[in-house]
This record gives C-alpha cells, structure tokens and sequence, in this order.
C-alpha cells in the first residue's frame, strides 16, 4: 500500500522503513500476497507505531480472517537487524 492511501485508511501518515523477509515468495491471483517458499527472499516496508485501533482497521481492509491472517514473523530490517513484525498471509485462497 502506497504511504498516500495507508494515510488515507488509518487517517495519519505511517512511518515505513525497508524489511526483507526470507523465505517467503510475492505472488498473486486475485489479491497479491506473499507465501512460503525456500530459497525465497521478498523485500517490503515495516511500518512502525501501529496503536490496536490502526491494526483493527488494516484487518478489516485485509479482510481477516477471510482471505489473510496476520502472523508475526521475523524480518531483517534495513540496518540488519531481525524484529518480529506482523505480516498478513493468505488464507486457502491462495492455493487454489
């Protein structure tokens, strides 16, 4: 999601930062996601300072548990540390 539209939908803007998950493949079908898959790197944003009300509202627009489920994985930010962040991972959907 673009810093412009993330603004839009939590009505403030979030700071992001580079993230790089291993293990873990873009694809998409209906809806882009991100899935396990060896070998695989995917790089993205963390987004930093999310309150529950600004998580609630991102699942709502992810559609949980419906089509994603949000996990905590371990990511390797910019500066190369690993944190545990929240990811929304596909549902069945995915698979199909």
């Amino acid at each position: 999601m673009n810093p412009a539209e993330r603004a839009i939908l939590l009505g403030r803007p979030v700071d992001a930062s580079p993230g790089r998950i291993a293990g873990y493949a873009c694809g998409r079908k209906r809806h882009y996601f991100v899935a396990k898959q060896a070998g695989a790197v995917t790089d993205g944003a963390i987004l930093e300072g999310l309150n529950a009300r600004e998580l609630a509202i991102l699942d709502e627009y992810e559609e949980v548990p419906a089509l994603y489920t949000r996990e905590r994985i371990e990511v390797l930010a910019a500066d190369e540390r690993k944190i545990e962040c929240w990811i929304y991972l596909p549902t069945s959907w995915a698979k199909d």
